[in-house]
């Protein structure tokens, strides 16, 4: 794993004039549940109870979640890294983890989501793919998702 996260670094860097950061994050492999908490900062104790309605918010699927305080990157159990669309997930939190080691800062989280998106978008086409097809991600979702809403 190490081997592939030095990889996307240094295509981000080159690509997207992010820090060369060689401190990886932890990667752990988790259900689907426990990213939904983790992006919903929902307490660990309260798993439970959301476990049977979280399928039912009405928000876009979360695969993914990188967690600064963590330094970690947390994917979802069966993730294999197979599938260009697989690795544009974990090119997508590895922006957010350079982001963090580089000290950059944003006006909402959501500005953060600019850079993460556009590199996930490039490296997917590098392989014939776009987050509308493998993600449902259009225009207007990415738009909506990416600004600050004040």
């Amino acid at each position: 794993m190490n081997t592939l996260l030095t990889a996307i670094v240094l295509w981000l860097s080159a690509n997207f004039g992010l820090p060369s950061n060689y401190d990886h994050p932890r990667i752990e492999f988790v259900p689907a549940s426990k990213i939904f908490a983790l992006r919903n900062n929902i307490p660990s104790d309260s798993q439970p109870e959301f476990e049977a309605t979280s399928g039912q918010t009405g928000q876009r699927e979360t695969v993914a979640v990188y967690v600064d305080k963590a330094n970690t990157i947390y994917l979802r159990e069966g993730w294999t890294g197979h599938s260009p669309a697989e690795l544009s997930v974990l090119v997508h939190e590895m922006v957010h983890h350079l982001q963090k080691k580089g000290g950059l800062k944003f006006e909402c989280a959501q500005e953060r989501e600019q850079l993460a998106y556009a590199a996930q978008e490039r490296w997917l086409g590098l392989f014939g793919h776009d987050l509308l097809h493998d993600f449902e991600i259009d225009p207007f979702t990415l738009l909506v998702s990416t600004k600050c809403m004040y």
